[in-house]
């Protein structure tokens, strides 16, 4: 029968939000929340759209547009997803999503459309190899799950829990985003509005959750994580620079929130992307957890080439420069507008 793409509408979800439990290439991060998400957060315009067989769903794909002057001017399936892409039961259902998105590509005269993709699509688009990510099976016994990390990173636990290092689940967002901030802007990276972080918490309640660190009465370091078929998926981590000092406290964030998951059943954890040869990336490597390619694939419409914008290009080495240098209230406020459209 014929594959049928229309754009969803609210009375899609409970449909669209079953798809996404069943498929087995569907993520978190196809959810029908994230529409309200980057809608509510950021003013992104969102384009989900479904393929129908029969009046079911066969596959969706969704997608935001992301307009910058500094920028460009995008369709991604998602920004501030690391995952997305089209996720279909079948070809017929792929092929036409994908032809579907590339005719809303070139009527909204996007720079490129930019699909997420976690395994390679075959389609034969230019592909960016940049981004990785880290996945692996935990036990429900803790014993094994520290073994199963090696000696030095073991050893870096270790002394976190030397040092006084205890976890602590909150409910809302404000420590997470105090500390979040200053570990960004250290990195000279744009920080968003606490108000995503909100969003989030909002949509998605017991699947998104934040792990605050406390070295006595402050707090040190944080993560917020997502939860989506047994699996756990660190998201926005950072620590402040005090931390630096404190010895394994980022070692000792991931561990806890490691056997909090592990004790709670749950058996995957997902050590989210890092872009290859930097930091984060060696760091997830030496724990163990063997780097993954995300195949992040494009299809062109005004521009000439794949496009880069990342903290690693040097075309935006002042700007990152510049950042790490700014007053932390400063960054606070001028991050927010130019972290929008940097997802």
């Amino acid at each position: 029968m014929t594959v049928m793409v229309r754009s969803a509408v609210a009375a899609d979800e409970p449909a669209w939000e079953a798809f996404v439990s069943g498929c087995p290439g569907a993520t978190f991060f196809h959810r029908f929340g994230w529409q309200r998400v980057l809608h509510n957060a950021f003013g992104h315009r969102c384009h989900f759209l479904l393929a129908e067989q029969d009046g079911a769903i066969t596959g969706i794909l969704p997608l935001a547009q992301v307009r910058s002057l500094l920028f460009g001017h995008k369709l991604a399936g998602l920004p501030f997803c690391v995952y997305g892409g089209i996720a279909a039961n079948d070809e017929a259902a792929a092929t036409a999503l994908r032809q579907a998105a590339c005719g809303l590509a070139t009527e909204l005269g996007v720079d490129a459309l930019e699909l997420r993709n976690r395994e390679p699509s075959g389609s034969g688009w230019a592909v960016k190899d940049l981004y990785y990510t880290f996945r692996k099976a935990i036990s429900a016994d803790n014993d094994a799950n520290l073994k199963a990390i090696p000696n030095r990173q073991r050893a870096m636990i270790r002394k976190g829990i030397q040092e006084g290092l205890e976890g602590e689940e909150v409910e809302g967002t404000e420590r997470l985003y105090r500390v979040y901030a200053e570990s960004v802007r250290n990195l000279g990276t744009p920080v968003f509005s606490r108000r995503y972080l909100d969003c989030l918490r909002r949509e998605f309640g017991a699947d998104c959750r934040v792990l605050m660190i406390r070295q006595g009465a402050e707090d040190v370091a944080g993560v917020l994580s997502f939860y989506f078929r047994n699996e756990v998926l660190p998201y926005y981590g950072g620590s402040i620079a005090r931390a630096r000092s404190i010895k394994g406290c980022n070692h000792f964030m991931y561990w806890d929130l490691l056997r909090r998951s592990a004790e709670e059943g749950i058996s995957s954890f997902d050590f989210g992307r890092s872009k290859r040869d930097t930091g984060p990336f060696e760091f997830k490597k030496h724990w163990g957890f063997e780097p993954q390619p995300l195949p992040y694939e494009y299809f062109l419409v005004k521009a000439d080439s794949v496009p880069d914008v990342n903290p690693t290009n040097p075309k935006y080495r002042l700007l990152v420069n510049t950042w790490q240098r700014l007053p932390l209230p400063v960054a606070n406020l001028l991050g927010p507008p130019l972290a929008r459209s940097l997802g």
